[in-house]
């Protein structure tokens, strides 16, 4: 059985396969190994060429031994790119998958509702009521206008008699405007008070004026007439 048989096989036989995300999570739980590992012989690689280097010349065979553990580490991290990056494609695949398969489900539901609102719905019937709908609107207009247009209302009005009865409104309301404003009658009265002294001198001595001019135009009418 291969790699991948093994990792998503049942425990037991007849058992039932995971489900993507069973799957999706040991995918990840293996990345999460190998990465690990991947860490540890980069270390080991390390250690083994500072090996090398700290022997040279002086022990050859163990310099030549720590190259060969080497070689052999870094064949080890590079199956477990190959390994990691395979993986990683299946684990992708995997959540594409998921991902289409949640996608599918919810349009299934939603076809299914359809149908379900749709199951007891006739194209046929639908038709039928929207023609009744309209044929009721009609008559609901056609009685609303009859009820608005009672027996008699509008007809027989004349409209030049309309015209004169709002010329009459319009000249009341002219003579009521003119009747508001105040009459001569409201001015303040003259004051009929007794003139004082002096008032009184005055008007004496205008009055004595008076005489003078009128005996000096006498003298002249006289003297004229001679």
């Amino acid at each position: 059985m291969s790699f991948f048989g093994k990792l998503f096989a049942g425990g037991k036989k007849g058992e039932p396969a995971p489900t993507p995300s069973e799957a999706i999570q040991k995918l990840r739980d293996i990345e999460n190994m190998l990465t690990k590992k991947q860490e540890f012989l980069e270390k080991k690689i390390d250690v083994e060429l500072e090996t090398a280097k700290k022997h040279g010349q002086k022990n050859k065979r163990a310099a030549l031994q720590a190259l060969k553990r080497k070689k052999r580490y870094e064949k080890q991290l590079q199956n477990i790119d190959g390994t990691l990056s395979t993986i990683e494609m299946q684990r992708e695949a995997l959540e594409n998958a998921n991902t289409n398969t949640a996608v599918l489900q919810t349009m299934k539901n939603a076809s299914d509702a359809l149908k379900a609102a749709h199951k007891d719905m006739n194209i046929d019937d639908v038709q039928d009521m929207m023609d009744d709908i309209a044929e009721q609107n009609e008559i609901a207009n056609e009685i609303s206008n009859a009820v608005s247009n009672a027996v008699g209302f509008n007809q027989d009005i004349d409209e030049d008699e309309l015209e004169r009865e709002l010329e009459e409104l319009e000249q009341e309301e002219l003579d009521k405007d003119l009747l508001e404003i105040p009459a001569a009658a409201n001015l303040p009265d003259v004051p009929v008070a007794e003139p004082s002294g002096a008032e009184k001198a005055k008007e004496k001595k205008k009055a004595v004026a008076a005489d003078v001019d009128d005996d000096k135009e006498m003298a002249q009418l006289l003297k004229w007439a001679e």
